[in-house]
């Protein structure tokens, strides 16, 4: 494992122990670095617009589209380090 995979497998481990919830925006920046690293570029079909919830992760994830999995690993680590200092 390579000390990037590493570093995002502990901001894993450390989001879940944030003592505040993060505001919204920050929680769907989280999602979508987290998606786009471990998954890649978004697929499917955008939800419909009555399911806010779903197609606002669909259009973060979107946002995201042709980044690297390594710069979102890096970008999601970044984050959670950010977020813990709170």
């Amino acid at each position: 494992m390579s000390d990037l995979d590493q570093a995002f497998a502990d901001a894993q481990e450390n989001v879940n122990r944030l003592t505040s919830r993060p505001a919204n925006e920050e929680l769907l920046r989280l999602y979508a670095l987290f998606k786009q690293g471990s998954k890649g570029d978004v697929e499917g079909k955008r939800p419909g617009r009555f399911d806010m919830v779903k197609r606002a992760k669909y259009d973060a994830w979107a946002e995201l589209a042709g980044t690297s999995s390594a710069d979102a690993k890096q970008g999601y680590v970044d984050l959670v380090a950010l977020l813990t200092q709170k």
